[in-house]
């Protein structure tokens, strides 16, 4: 059986009536009006894999909240093999406008594709039904809408990923997958300028991602439950388990229990002044370029720098991260040794994925700065997770992400991810003003809350679904 049905609790959207006030009414009114759209249909999310990265993170948030607001929301990830995952990454690649492995996107590799997508779908076809929403997520899934349009179901392909000016490498990325996405009922771009060029412009929607202030990777944590999960996952010298807690997402307690795969010569210091990047091991996310920056131009402060990601041994659908990790951490181990105490990574443990997220949470919030070096973004979720924490964050103007941080007022946006000496002079300042760090930090929460939070991309989506159910209708 290729596919995995992922399991979700239902999360009740009542938690955040205290949140929102008076806004609250929007969710109630959705709700209302969900009752009657989604009567007798499942709504459906395919996507590559339930662990590591912004959209696994995305949809455990909003399918909890839709099945908690009476939606049948079900959730499947498909299977392939490691040709197929090296083939859907050269598209992430390209997508993003970069050559990744440099590799083709032929004949052959069109055949591996849709073999190993044919079993997902036959298994599909038999459980989906004629009334039923499907939404696929990202490369993996897009030679599925034709098999699951045959059933009859409304068929949405999501795209999280893309370029705001497409080059040469996004268009042959497109023209690989267009045969497979254009007869979607609608397309979702997490962005307009990602949107391609020569797609229907009356299927297009644009939803940004957003975050769930109440998960175990956003909730608030108390200092000293901070200090356990970071000592217990082997960042700082130690913790006591009884303090390592958190809730989890329905509720009950939880203990982060396991260490992260620590590259390190020593913990990192309680009194330390931090600066963090959180990322997948992602040539991308460009983490060697992050520490790079530190160590030519920060190396005479007494700052350190911890670059944390998931283990590469979880995250299946990314073949590359343990390239990635093991070059990282080779440039870490040729520099000084009395500069290499301040460089910290770590390949946190991913068996218990809201495990992951509270170590993740307690990071960001022992960090006085948080950084996303990206070469290319598709939104860049860790940003809105750290401007919700009330961290200064300084970030490549490179997708979603410039749509989060007004630039100066809730975070500094970098024009050019290659200029490292521009990014050491603003953690410099950051550094050496912490009222103007606090000040952006403070700007960057409120931000969040009135942008980024879950119930308003719950709310889109339900316009949408709304909408497009009305033209299939209409057009039966």
């Amino acid at each position: 059986m290729p596919l995995t049905h992922v399991p979700v609790a239902p999360l009740p959207p009542e938690r955040f009536r205290e949140l929102l006030g008076a806004r609250y009414t929007e969710i109630e009114d959705m709700i209302a009006r969900g009752e009657e759209l989604f009567a007798g249909r499942a709504v459906w999310h395919i996507n590559s894999t339930a662990r590591g990265g912004g959209v696994a993170e995305l949809l455990q948030s909003l399918l909890a909240y839709a099945r908690g607001g009476g939606v049948d929301a079900r959730w499947v990830v498909v299977d392939g093999n490691p040709d197929f995952f090296h083939i859907t990454k050269r598209i992430h690649n390209r997508l993003h406008g970069s050559s990744g492995d440099g590799g083709p996107l032929g004949d052959a590799e069109h055949e591996i594709y849709e073999n190993t997508l044919r079993e997902n779908a036959e298994e599909l076809a038999a459980t989906v039904a004629a009334p039923d929403i499907v939404f696929l997520h990202d490369p993996q899934t897009a030679g599925l809408v034709d098999p699951i349009r045959g059933t009859g179901a409304t068929v949405v392909w999501r795209c999280h990923v893309g370029l705001d000016l497409p080059n040469d490498l996004a268009r042959e990325a497109w023209q690989f997958l267009r045969p497979y996405v254009e007869n979607a009922n609608a397309y979702v771009f997490s962005r307009k300028e990602f949107v391609w060029e020569g797609l229907a412009s009356d299927k297009v929607w644009i939803v940004a991602p957003s975050i769930d202030a109440f998960s175990p990777k956003n909730q608030g944590l108390e200092a000293e439950a901070v200090r356990a999960i970071l000592g217990i996952a082997g960042i700082r010298g130690e913790g006591e388990p009884i303090n390592a807690t958190f809730v989890r997402e329905d509720g009950t307690p939880g203990r982060v229990d396991r260490a992260g795969e620590m590259f390190q010569d020593e913990p990192v210091p309680d009194d330390a002044r931090l600066i963090t990047q959180v990322s997948r091991w992602d040539r991308l996310k460009d983490p060697i370029g992050v520490l790079r920056g530190f160590v030519e131009h920060l190396a005479d402060t007494d700052a350190h720098l911890l670059l944390a990601g998931p283990s590469v041994a979880a995250v299946a659908d990314d073949p590359e991260g343990a390239e990635v990790l093991a070059e990282v951490d080779a440039y870490r181990r040729e520099l000084d040794p009395a500069f290499r105490r301040r460089v910290h990574m770590a390949a946190l443990p991913m068996e218990d994925v809201q495990e992951n997220a509270a170590i993740v949470n307690a990071v960001q919030r022992r960090s006085d700065i948080v950084v996303q070096k990206s070469l290319a973004e598709g939104f860049g979720l860790t940003v809105a997770e750290a401007m919700w924490k009330s961290r200064p964050v300084v970030a490549t103007r490179a997708g979603g992400i410039q749509d989060q941080i007004a630039d100066g007022r809730s975070g500094v946006l970098l024009d050019d991810p290659h200029d490292l000496a521009t990014m050491g002079a603003v953690l410099r300042r950051l550094l050496d003003d912490p009222a103007f760090a606090r000040q952006l930090g403070e700007a960057a929460r409120r931000r969040v809350e009135e942008h980024f939070l879950g119930t308003r991309s719950l709310i889109q989506y339900e316009q949408l679904l709304a909408q497009l159910l009305r033209q299939v209708g209409a057009a039966a």
